[in-house]
């Protein structure tokens, strides 16, 4: 046995392994499907690297000409009711919008803590936003004559609605209608300080109407936080019964 020919042993050991892979076809597949694997991944991400270089990709495999793509600019929709339309428009929120136009005219404290309320959707939110305003509204209209300090802490909620339901600004709006202000939305990061401008003066010079704008449109798209509360199974009892004879 010392003297056998090495190439006998090799071809006894691959015999060997020959007969254990026909009697393993699973464990074939498997080791097929490992291999094959890789080769597949590298297919997939070939076209990426061969595409064209005006193609870019993200992180999760969607170009930026995708419409969800945070890349791509999406269009923002405008305001459902228009900024001096203070009765509203003739739908189903025609009693609510009634109801605004005179909160925002006899009580625009109790308007804003509402919208805030619906906004933000968190216990406590109507009374510390409208006793701070009805301290603000108090002290101009003591020193000032007018309600002049309180649009200065009211601003930033048209601010955070615009940017919650992606309406579009004082800037786009003028720059849709007359073409004005186009160097401005151009620029993502130049317009929205821009609308933040214009959010500020819109509630210093009109803040009543402002108000009321923001008061029908969040009642329009967020339900009153009563709403979202569990409901309560009411039990009525029945009513007296009598017993009676047939004829």
């Amino acid at each position: 046995m010392a003297g056998s020919n090495p190439n006998n042993q090799n071809d006894a050991f691959n015999g060997k392994n020959g007969h254990e892979e026909e009697l393993s076809p699973l464990l074939n597949k498997d080791l097929r499907e490992r291999d094959e694997k890789p080769a597949k991944v590298s297919d997939q991400k070939s076209p990426r690297s061969g595409g064209s270089p005006a193609c870019k990709w993200t992180a999760d495999g969607l170009p930026l000409a995708h419409g969800s793509v945070v890349g791509e600019p999406v269009a923002r929709a405008q305001w459902d009711t228009s900024f001096f339309a203070c009765l509203g428009r003739n739908d189903e929120f025609c009693s609510s919008d009634v109801e605004v136009c005179l909160l925002g005219s006899v009580a625009p404290c109790v308007l804003y803590g509402s919208n805030i309320e619906r906004l933000g959707s968190s216990p406590g939110t109507f009374t510390n936003h409208c006793l701070p305003y009805t301290g603000l509204y108090l002290i101009g209209n003591s020193l000032f004559g007018s309600n002049c300090l309180a649009p200065w802490f009211t601003y930033p909620s048209r601010t955070a609605l615009r940017r919650k339901f992606n309406l579009e600004g004082s800037c786009e709006a003028l720059n849709r209608s007359c073409g004005c202000c186009g160097s401005c939305v151009e620029d993502e990061l130049q317009r929205e300080q821009c609308e933040s401008t214009c959010d500020f003066a819109t509630h210093v010079f009109c803040h009543p109407c402002a108000l009321c704008q923001e008061g029908r449109e969040i009642r329009r798209k967020v339900p009153h936080p009563g709403f979202n509360a569990r409901p309560v199974l009411v039990m009525i009892p029945p009513g007296e019964q009598t017993m009676g004879r047939g004829a």
